[in-house]
Formats: structure tokens, sequence, C-alpha cells
């Protein structure tokens, strides 16, 4: 079992709201580490200055969109297996495709639930305590 306490999140979305909605149903599981960026740029600087062990991140953002932001995490050995789970409005087939081809951990599609969100993170850690 993985304590939920005890992993760090960056949640990176280009809009407040959808931050403050998926931290909101983070904080509901357990999590406390909660850390967030506006975009996949700013995502990068901050995961180099201080790792964390989760990405919750959007598809399409401005200057470097959630596909963009998980080729650098996986190019980059020191956050290389960082856990990431993508976020995003769109489920077509070719973005998913594209996702896992580059090292996606899970998925999860706009509009979500809380126990969507923490399924999606049990399948990546294992159980959540």
């Amino acid at each position: 079992m993985a304590d939920a306490r005890s992993i760090s999140v960056l949640i990176v979305d280009d809009q407040f709201s959808m931050r403050s909605l998926v931290r909101n149903g983070l904080q509901q599981v357990g999590f406390v580490d909660i850390r967030e960026a506006g975009d996949g740029e700013d995502a990068l600087r901050a995961l180099i200055a201080r790792p964390v062990q989760l990405v919750v991140s959007d598809y399409n953002m401005p200057k470097l969109d959630g596909l963009g932001l998980l080729r650098a995490i996986r190019s980059h050995p020191p956050l290389a297996k960082t856990a990431f789970i993508m976020l995003t409005g769109r489920a077509d087939r070719e973005l998913v495709q594209k996702a896992v081809q580059f090292g996606v951990n899970n998925y999860v599609v706009k509009p979500f639930t809380v126990a969507t969100l923490k399924d999606r993170i049990e399948a990546v850690f294992g159980r959540l305590s």
C-alpha cells in the first residue's frame, strides 16, 4: 500500500480552476505535498529544481504541451522514472497512443471524478492508504 501523504505531486494546467479541482481531489484522497505549475515550461523548471514522484498534467497548454512535457521528463535521466498521468478533455485514440508511446503511466479524461482520479493513481502506485 502506498501512503498518499508521502507522495509528492505536481499539477500542471494552464487553467487555475482546473488546477484547483485536481488539488481538491488529491487532498480528498490524502495527498498533502502538492505543487502547481501553469504550463509545461514552468513545470519542467520546477521539476529540475525539486523533483516529485507524480505529475498530473493537462495535455493542451501554451508554450509546452503535456506530450512535450512528458517527452522532456522521460529524456532527462534524473526525472525519467517520475510517474506521469495525462489529464485532458481529448480522448481520441491518436493522442492516447502518442502518450503511451512516450511513456505515460495513465490517462484521465475530463470531466473526471475524485474516484476516477484515485483509481488512475492507484493503478500506478498501488492501493492508497
